[in-house]
């Protein structure tokens, strides 16, 4: 059976629980523990889910914020029924789909 992993990046929250609310609170912490990111680089990090997060990356954010990383990313997994299609109770037949051979008589 299919699965359907999904996550939810928390970062905006821990942050604002923590007293920060903006990405110029955020950068300097990130500097003393020697990750060097753009301000935008890290706007993408408040505001989006990252695809793809570096450790070190991850290891700063959770000292900086005093949190784990369980904390930051939370995930879901359900499993997916098997799709049906409307009206296709019984597998269909493959030689009524195949053309029929014409046979061709000389006169």
């Amino acid at each position: 059976m299919a699965r359907r992993i999904t996550y939810h990046w928390r970062l905006r929250e821990i942050m604002a629980t923590r007293g920060m609310f903006t990405v110029t609170a955020l950068l300097p912490h990130l500097n003393e523990r020697g990750i060097t990111l753009s301000s935008s680089q890290v706007h993408r990090l408040v505001s989006g889910a990252p695809e793809r997060l570096s450790l070190p990356v991850l290891a700063a954010l959770c000292d900086v914020l005093d949190c784990t990383p369980s904390d930051l990313i939370t995930t879901t997994a359900e499993n997916l029924s098997a799709r049906r299609v409307v009206g296709a109770d019984t597998p269909p037949d493959p030689s009524a789909r195949r053309p029929k051979r014409v046979r061709l008589t000389g006169d």
